[in-house]
């Protein structure tokens, strides 16, 4: 399809197919890996009682932030998110603020699922090493979404549903070996100051759910669609978090989820660690629910390459990055340009092997962008309340105020316990500023 400029030629633009079985797909798909690896690094900061508390608040801001993210994704259906519902609210710096953050989430948490990917394959395929595996998914999976987007988020679609399987399967062959002493044992070590420590981990939980929003100029009925797409997936997820958290600690306490021998570093394996534990680590069931587990990886990975190609697309097709970014592919009505630019970033970010510190940085573009929007909700109630709104949060403006309350707490928390990395993060923010305030707001074309 292509759209009329005011010049009378035609562009290729982005085309609606998803519907909101493919919404699901795609806002789980975006998140899962957060169930496989990463959340048990909580553990070791707070025990279970830290962890859970800090899960707890963390689930509350994901409800309620994301009911109110639902309602600004189907006022303003564009593919920048959050990009476009600061500059409709806030004006073109805030705007640019919250789009960057957006981006840094979205580009700097794919480095981290690679690396995860390579580690994986690199156990089957010893001669190749964890970096050149990593890559040669970005690759894949880059080619995957230039192809177009209902290949793309069909294939997302299939992986989701074998992924939620395997940890359905999971909890299935773990919960009948649960003990309620395994989750009381040790369960608060560094009291209130170990669940400030765990907030991080209680967001990879849930970490890019909101790029759902991205995929709303390319949805099918989005004023409705959306809506079942968002609710569905973050329900699924919740069940999901509960059942992983209580079923892996549950076998054999939080220790035997985080370390794989006393004194040894942090592992990113709960879950073979506490199928391990009944299965041992060489038994047909075993190897099943590893390689299948593979596929929550993939999909979050894949997932969110989509996400972060249609917000780098959004930057560039209003000319806050080079407007090259923001075309789509003539054959293919996808981003290519966006998605190969968000390829090289990733690997760059990739070759550094900052694991941890690169999943910390997503974090902290993610809670921005969390308490940008909810500032941004609020505040067009009360300047555009005339605005379409097809749905509207329940119990405002309590749910908005909860969500941006949270997500301001964790922030603070997070600044305080990562000095270093803040910096880095709110660096970026400022280097980005200072290019699009002297060189790109008053050629901005919104």
């Amino acid at each position: 399809m292509q759209q009329t400029t005011s010049s009378g030629s035609s562009t290729p633009h982005l085309e609606r197919t998803l519907g909101p079985l493919m919404l699901w797909g795609l806002g789980v798909g975006y998140v899962i890996s957060g169930m496989y690896f990463g959340w048990n690094l909580g553990l070791a900061e707070g025990g279970t009682l830290g962890l859970a508390i800090a899960t707890g608040f963390i689930i509350i801001m994901y409800i309620t932030f994301t009911f109110s993210y639902t309602e600004l994704a189907c006022a303003i259906p564009k593919a920048g998110g959050v990009f476009d519902y600061a500059t409709r609210a806030l004006g073109k710096e805030w705007g640019f603020i919250a789009g960057m953050a957006q981006i840094i989430e979205f580009v700097f948490a794919p480095p981290a699922i690679a690396a995860a990917i390579g580690a994986y394959f690199h156990i089957f395929f010893p001669g190749i090493s964890v970096t050149t595996i990593a890559i040669a998914a970005y690759f894949v999976f880059t080619v995957l979404n230039i192809s177009g987007l209902k290949a793309a988020a069909t294939f997302e679609l299939i992986i989701t549903v074998f992924a939620v399987f395997e940890l359905l399967l999971f909890c299935g062959v773990t919960l009948p070996h649960f003990s309620v002493a395994n989750l009381q044992h040790n369960a608060f070590p560094n009291g209130w100051e170990g669940v400030w420590a765990s907030v991080p981990f209680a967001i990879w939980f849930f970490l890019g759910l909101e790029g759902v929003a991205n995929v709303a100029e390319e949805t099918v009925n989005p004023q409705r669609n959306v809506l079942i797409g968002f609710g569905s997936a973050l329900l699924t997820l919740i069940v999901l978090c509960v059942l992983v958290f209580i079923a892996s600690v549950g076998v054999g306490g939080w220790e035997a989820v985080v370390y794989p021998s006393p004194g040894a570093a942090p592992s990113d394996s709960p879950l073979p660690m506490a199928l391990a534990q009944i299965t041992g680590n060489s038994g047909l069931l075993y190897h099943l629910l590893i390689t299948i587990g593979l596929m929550g990886l993939v999909a979050s990975f894949h997932g969110l390459i989509l996400a972060a190609s249609r917000a780098t697309y959004e930057f560039g097709r209003i000319k806050c990055i080079p407007q090259v970014f923001g075309k789509v592919h003539p054959k293919f009505k996808t981003p290519a340009n966006a998605l190969i630019v968000n390829m090289v970033a990733g690997i760059i970010a990739l070759l550094s092997g900052k694991t941890a510190e690169i999943i910390t940085i997503a974090c902290f573009g993610a809670i921005c962008l969390y308490i940008i929007a909810m500032v941004a909700m609020l505040v067009l109630r009360k300047k555009a309340p005339e605005m379409p709104r097809p749905f509207k949060v329940p119990f405002y403006p309590y749910f908005p105020i909860i969500a941006l309350v949270i997500a301001s707490v964790s922030l603070v928390a997070m600044v305080k316990l990562n000095i270093n990395l803040s910096l880095i993060y709110f660096a970026i923010l400022a280097v980005a500023y200072i290019w699009f305030h002297f060189f790109v707001k008053n050629s901005l074309d919104v």
